[in-house]
């Protein structure tokens, strides 16, 4: 969801900034790279760390996911290209599901601003045992449809959520955001959605499914 299909990744650094200036430290693009995926447990811990105060991990998550949910609400908008995909994959006959490291607060959020865009099937981090990037998520969402994860194709944009892709035996597209990611067997990097027409798409679903 985050960075691939939905624009949040400049709020999340917006929040991530306010937050941790209560604290008097300055986030910078690197201390979010280095979150970059999550799990949101793995960014509450770096945040307590980085305060040296005596709150908790939980905290900071908590905390965090307040301040989004509260901006996402009323500004999230799709990606430049995301439409597109949409439109073509469901052409194609393809279910669509929206995989998300962020709880479930914030996915509804997401889905309430972007409406009249909607998914077949929503998972949030609070659906699953094992956050990414354990491939539960994923796998969940190919059980759910009937379909083997090898006949699943996913889009990403982080280290963390291709790992958890690639872990489920699904084909991937990564639309890298801050951290580089290395092509391979399973996996194809573009730029930006934008890149990703019809005819790229299809030619993707020939080669890999058919």
């Amino acid at each position: 969801m985050d960075g691939t299909l939905v624009d949040s990744e400049p709020t999340w650094l917006e929040s991530e900034i306010e937050l941790m200036a209560r604290y008097n430290f300055a986030w910078t693009v690197e201390n979010q790279a280095h979150c970059l995926g999550g799990p949101l447990a793995r960014v509450g811990e770096y945040m307590n760390d980085l305060a040296s105060r005596p709150e908790s991990a939980t905290f900071f998550v908590n905390a965090l996911v307040d301040l989004m949910v509260s901006k996402m609400s009323t500004r999230a908008t799709l990606m430049a290209g995301a439409s597109q995909i949409l439109d073509v994959t469901r052409e194609i006959g393809t279910d669509i599901a929206m995989v998300s490291a962020s709880p479930r607060v914030l996915v509804d959020a997401v889905l309430q601003a972007i409406y009249p865009v909607t998914f077949e099937l929503t998972i949030s981090s609070d659906d699953v045992q094992f956050p990414k990037p354990d491939p539960e998520s994923y796998i969940k969402a190919a059980e759910h449809f009937g379909v083997n994860p090898e006949r699943c194709l996913i889009l990403e944009d982080s280290k963390t959520g291709v790992n958890a892709a690639v872990a489920s035996g699904a084909r991937v597209i990564a639309i890298p955001h801050l951290v580089p990611i290395e092509e391979n067997e399973q996996v194809k990097v573009f730029s930006s959605l934008t890149e990703i027409n019809e005819r790229v798409l299809r030619k993707l679903y020939s080669d890999w499914f058919d």
